[in-house]
């Protein structure tokens, strides 16, 4: 299975890409459907708070356990292994230093924003503005309530809300567009949004 022949030549995208390509083509193939070889795996949603994000070497000197930190957070799925990630990193190098709050902040809203659909979450500290994928899984009707309740929010195009507070702190901002995304309510599963 892994040789050169059968499935390309591993050492070209690197270890970990392949194994999750391979694990996606044998998911969607267990689930009856043609893996689509052309699409990105699991596409991110882009999240700029417009401060810095990341773990200081003064706060953990070794660039091997930071680097691991880092693939870690990445690859988390869920808010509990970013919940269990901050324990571990707080556990070994102390309370969190702004710039590792915001890097954790930045992976919360990641995991929170996926299942709504979002692409990209742009926090300057005067405007946010949150773009969602065509169609996202939302019923539009919570969008529209949004808008109504605040005026601050305003939908900017099709796909994006735009929201004008003045906010400095980048903890802020990323509380107030996972406040945001909540009030949307739960995110419609994908048999609704096709209907």
């Amino acid at each position: 299975v892994l040789g050169e022949n059968q499935s390309g030549n591993m050492m070209e995208v690197g270890f970990q890409l392949y194994n999750e390509m391979l694990s996606e083509a044998v998911r969607s193939l267990k689930e009856g459907k043609e893996p689509d070889l052309l699409a990105p795996l699991s596409v991110s949603t882009d999240i700029n708070l417009h401060a810095p994000a990341l773990l200081p070497d003064s706060y953990c000197g070794d660039v091997h356990l930071r680097l691991s930190f880092y693939k870690k957070l990445a690859t988390a799925r869920t808010s509990e292994q970013i919940d269990n990630l901050l324990e571990e990193i707080v556990d070994r190098f102390g309370k969190l230093p702004p710039q590792a709050q915001t890097l954790i902040d930045v992976h919360r809203l990641r995991v929170l924003s996926q299942p709504y659909g979002v692409v990209k979450v742009d926090a300057a500290p005067g405007v946010i503005t949150i773009t969602f994928k065509p169609q996202p899984p939302i019923d539009p009707m919570n969008i529209i309530g949004l808008i109504q309740k605040n005026k601050h929010i305003k939908l900017a195009g099709n796909e994006k809300l735009r929201i004008e507070r003045a906010l400095p702190d980048p903890m802020a901002r990323a509380q107030l567009v996972r406040d945001v995304l909540r009030s949307l309510g739960q995110p419609l599963k994908a048999e609704a949004v096709a209907a």
